[in-house]
């Protein structure tokens, strides 16, 4: 099946110059979502995962879903002032302006294996944020899945030493 047939482009959005890759076929479709699901985490089935990390908010979608097929528990990494309780936090800057995220600090115990989950990578910052979180918080990252890599955007490189760990399903 290909899964870009699911993958619908929205030109200028959010602004003028961009092209949105929206994701929402491919989840209303149970076939194609079953195998973006299993491209994503076949190469860490094995890799014995405790934690599966997703940004929010579609990695939140991707990554639960994930945890639950690797037996592992799920972190959420949040936008910022979402956690209740005291956080790490990181600044990254997006293709379009600049963001945080942040995550509980005992969201994830030192030496856990962890592994990170989202829909997209584009420049990079989102995902290398996720990247340092995880870095702080003295885990093992296992690797990097995401279904879209949007790879003239060159964000692999902007994870540097991470983007050796990263899986993607769908390159553009």
């Amino acid at each position: 099946m290909d899964l870009t047939r699911f993958i619908r482009d929205i030109p200028d959005w959010p602004k003028e110059g961009i092209v949105f890759k929206d994701i929402t076929p491919l989840l209303n479709n149970p076939g194609a979502l079953a195998m973006a699901l299993e491209q994503m985490v076949s190469p860490f089935r094995g890799k014995h995962v405790d934690l599966v990390a997703g940004a929010e908010s579609r990695g939140f979608i991707f990554g639960t879903a994930l945890a639950q097929t690797l037996s592992a528990g799920f972190v959420p990494i949040r936008k910022p002032n979402k956690l209740p309780w005291k956080t790490h936090t990181r600044e990254y800057e997006l293709e379009y302006g600049t963001d945080m995220l942040q995550v509980h600090q005992d969201a994830v115990q030192p030496g856990q294996r962890v592994l990170i989950a989202d829909d997209l990578l584009a420049t990079g910052g989102t995902m290398r944020a996720c990247c340092e979180l995880v870095d702080e918080m003295e885990c093992e990252l296992v690797g990097i899945t995401c279904l879209i890599e949007l790879s003239f955007l060159e964000g692999r490189k902007k994870l540097g030493e991470y983007g050796n760990q990263l899986h993607c399903v769908i390159e553009y």
